[in-house]
This record gives C-alpha cells, structure tokens and sequence, in this order.
C-alpha cells in the first residue's frame, strides 16, 4: 500500500502528518518506507543526519542504475526507513522535463520495492509538479491535510482536479482517502467554523481525527523523534496515533 500526503499549499501540517503518520504505522507493527519528495528535506532531517546521506530520491529518479537498497537509510523507531531527500532534488523538474515517461519513474522503481514494506508513505513538495504528479501515478491513497484556517480549501481544487486527471488515465486505482484537520486550535470560533465547513464539503473523506496545534509537534523534529518518542503523552501523540489506526481502517 502507497499513501501519498499531497497538498500545494505550504504550511499546513503536510510533513508533520508524513512523519508521524509514517512512525505512527511503525509502531502499529507495519514495516513503513517514508520517501522525501520535498527539496526542502524536513521529513529527512527529522530522522538522519545529513552528513551520512549518500543518495537518495533524486537518485531513485535519476539514476535507474543504482540500487534502490542503497538508497535506504534506517532510522531509530523500529519498524522505520526513510529514502531522504536532498537540495538536489530541487534540480529535477528541470532534468525531466522532456521525458516521454517522466510521470512513471517513481511507480517503475517502486514496483520492487512493494514486497519488502507493508507501507510506503510518501512526503510531497507543497506544489503541483512533476514529482508531486509521479507520486500520484505510483500511489494507491492519497491524504490532503488542511488547515483550520480561514483560508483553508483555497487551491484545494486544483489538488482535487490533479487527482481526477490522474485517475482518468495513469492511475485509476488513486483514491482519496481522506482528509484530516490539522492545526486546529479548540479555543477559536474559526478554527471550529472552518472544521465544519471542511466536514460538509468532504463528508466521510474527512477523517475522525483532528490534529490540534501543538508546540511538542513543532519541536519534535529538531530532537530527530517523531511526536511518539518526543512527548508520548501529548495530544499529538494521541491524536497521531489515532489517525494511523483510521488509516488502517480506510486503506
């Protein structure tokens, strides 16, 4: 099974729900692969030192020669292995273009890894591009989280317009499997408005779970743990370890 955690718009909890969904999944006994597709490398730093990185997804792209096991790195939470990313990766859209195939590059090299992880999560750059769209064509799920804020749902659209073009030729088994509320805030009357609107629009696609705003979230990644190791009692953790049972449910 493939998750993809896509949404164009920056800030709105994309990679803190691809870590801790990922070590989430690990701890509910998966074997989970989480692939960086974001230049910006956080899920990657969150769990490896860039230093001891040699290759990873821009070499799952640009060089079909190289091992996929190579570009493996375990971390410490059991059960968890990341592919990173690296500021390479922001080269190449630019390499691809032109390519006859470049929408199936990630699904081609993905095909031999299905049998060795029970999950692949994937981190998405916060755009509509080329990786974002290979990411699309190699996955079985996809979950947009969005924020409770006023300006929510703009651009999720387009998002939602990607995956019907998608569907409609590369890959019709891509489904939505949901979308979560993330940053919410219980003090705010906006924050409770925009969880409701986000529900009528979505109906059942809208997960359960909520995932408040949390400082022991932001902090997390600067300490290399997911929110689990990091603080286990906060409501991050709950609420993280929440969502990845609704996701066992749903997939």
């Amino acid at each position: 099974m493939i998750i993809v955690i896509a949404n164009q718009k920056g800030g709105v909890g994309k990679t803190t729900t691809a870590i801790n969904l990922a070590a989430g999944l690990a701890a509910l006994k998966k074997k989970v692969l989480l692939i960086d597709l974001d230049p910006q490398s956080n899920s990657s730093l969150s769990f490896l030192e860039p230093e001891a990185l040699n290759g990873g997804a821009y070499e799952l792209f640009a060089d079909p020669d190289r091992s996929t096991d190579e570009l493996i790195y375990e971390t410490r939470v059991a059960n968890l292995s990341v592919i990173p990313a690296r500021i390479s990766l922001a080269k190449l859209e630019a390499k691809l273009i032109g390519d006859f195939d470049a929408a199936f590059k990630l699904r081609d090299r993905l095909e031999k890894l299905k049998g060795k992880f029970d999950i692949i999560v994937i981190d998405t750059p916060p755009t509509l591009g080329i990786l974002t769209a290979n990411a699309m064509v190699a996955e079985n799920h996809i979950i947009i989280p969005i924020q409770s804020s006023y300006f929510a749902l703009e651009g999720t659209d387009d998002l939602l317009e990607t995956v019907e073009r998608i569907r409609s030729r590369p890959n019709p088994d891509l489904n939505l499997l949901g979308v979560v509320v993330t940053l919410f805030d219980r003090r705010t009357t906006i924050s409770k408005d925009v969880e409701a609107h986000i529900r009528s629009v979505f109906g059942k696609k809208a997960f359960n779970t909520v995932i408040s705003r949390s400082v022991r979230l932001e902090e997390s990644p600067a300490h290399k743990m997911p929110i689990f190791d990091y603080a286990p009692r906060s409501s991050g953790a709950i609420e993280y370890q929440s969502l990845s049972k609704e996701v066992l449910k749903r997939a």
